[in-house]
C-alpha cells in the first residue's frame, strides 16, 4: 500500500470519528484504532533501529502529524469544558 492510501487511512479514522457527531467531552476520549497504534510501534521501532525506508519515513511523518493535531484539539476541548463549568 502506497504511502498516499496508508495517510488517507490515517485521516479517515479521525475523521469518521468526527463525522459521527463529537462534543469536547467525546473528543477528548478519541484513540487510534489498535491498528494505527500497533503500526505506529512498529514504525517507531524501525526508526529507532536505522531500518526506515522513506516511504515508512514519510507515513511516520503524517501519523505523528496526525497526532500531534489531535493532541492539540483535545488540549482545547479540555480548556473548553474547564471554562464551562466555571
Amino acid at each position: 500500500m502506497t504511502t498516499l492510501l496508508k495517510t488517507h487511512k490515517i485521516y479517515d479514522e479521525f475523521i469518521d470519528f468526527i463525522a459521527q457527531g463529537t462534543t469536547p467531552e467525546t473528543m477528548t476520549k478519541f484513540q487510534f484504532s489498535e491498528t494505527t497504534k500497533e503500526r505506529i510501534e512498529d514504525l517507531v521501532y524501525l526508526a529507532k533501529s536505522g531500518e526506515l525506508s522513506l516511504e515508512d519515513k514519510k507515513e511516520l511523518d503524517e501519523l505523528l502529524f496526525v497526532d500531534h493535531l489531535i493532541t492539540m484539539i483535545k488540549a482545547k476541548a479540555h480548556q473548553y469544558i474547564q471554562s464551562q463549568s466555571e
